[in-house]
């Protein structure tokens, strides 16, 4: 239990010792964000601010996994697709900022990229960590075994949620904030199932985007760009599956799939009726524009993250222990 704690620290005081040295870096370097044209006028002004701050949490997650999972298969497997989707992002932020090449990555050459991450995953966990092909149904606590098709739930889980976590990404310390929660929790969900190796990435995952906050928080010094929002998306992905919950996913996650099915709900709208269901996706826009403070979107967000994180746990809890059977 101690090594929790130990590891959420760690990762914690890595991401502020480095923020002061890095967000100056950044800036030299003109690494700053550019605000789409199409979003909300009030975030003209972030115009610049320095992005690509992933990194940040990427290498305090890197320093606290060795000292903490010297031998862990679980973890340096997390620590694979956290750091792999990570990459991925930071081809995106590159290319975006630095090549300034707006739509950065193709939609395919993204898709590419995931595929490989989810097969690699997939492959090693059924192969070699012995996790089966089963899909454990909360509140049944019965399991199914998808067989060959659990490969592609694989898939739509990494995909589903590195883009969830990356659409939140859109006001100061909204995504860093909801994934400390959902990481926390998960963080409880794989220590109630005996899965510590994978608790403790959790909570070193958490600590990573708490220490991030620390600089993203309103008004926000730097964003994680693609860099960070897929590595986290990735983290919870990952964790989820290796942890038989990957239907707990949507409901400690609920915040991330509002945010995406808002997109995809008013995209759908607008192709087949020309109406608009919200002012603007993704959710939390619409919240500003109609009239809240970004802060007060931030913070209600919060803690309807909690609340679904608490649901989630409550459901586990429910399932016989949550065990699969």
């Amino acid at each position: 239990m101690q090594s929790l704690f130990l590891g959420a620290l760690c990762a914690f005081g890595v991401v502020v010792l480095l923020g002061p040295v890095a967000i100056p870096l950044l800036h030299r370097l003109k690494f700053g964000q550019v605000i789409r044209e199409e979003g909300p006028a009030a975030h003209k002004a972030k115009t610049g601010t320095p992005t690509m701050g992933g990194l940040l949490i990427l290498a305090g997650i890197c320093v606290a996994v060795p000292v903490i999972h010297t031998t862990a298969p679980a973890a340096w497997l997390m620590l694979f697709v956290t750091l792999a989707c990570g990459a991925l992002g930071f081809l995106d932020d590159y290319i975006k900022v630095v090549l300034k090449r707006n739509l950065g990555l193709r939609a395919k050459e993204k898709l590419l990229g995931q595929i490989l991450i989810a097969a690699v995953f997939s492959w090693i966990i059924t192969h070699y960590l012995g996790r089966g092909t089963e899909l454990w149904i909360p509140g049944l606590n019965v399991t199914w075994d998808l067989g060959f098709l659990f490969h592609g739930l694989v898939f739509f889980i990494i995909v589903g949620t590195t883009n969830a976590v990356n659409l939140t990404d859109g006001l100061d310390g909204l995504a860093a904030g909801t994934t400390a929660v959902a990481a926390g929790i998960f963080a409880a969900v794989s220590w109630l199932r005996g899965q510590p190796d994978v608790a403790g990435f959790f909570t070193i995952v958490a600590g990573a985007a708490l220490g991030f906050l620390v600089f993203n928080r309103h008004p926000a010094r730097i964003f994680m760009g693609d860099t960070g929002s897929l590595a986290l998306g990735g983290a919870l992905a990952a964790g989820a599956v290796l942890t038989g919950t990957e239907l707990l996913l949507p409901v400690i996650g609920a915040v991330f799939v509002a945010e995406a099915l808002s997109v995809i709900l008013q995209v759908a709208s607008f192709k087949t009726t020309g109406r608009r269901i919200f002012r603007m996706s993704p959710l939390h826009h619409h919240f500003e524009l109609g009239g809240w403070p970004e802060t007060r979107v931030v913070r209600m967000f919060w803690v309807a993250g909690i609340i679904a994180g608490l649901v989630g746990l409550c459901i586990m809890l429910g399932s016989a222990g949550g065990r699969l059977v």
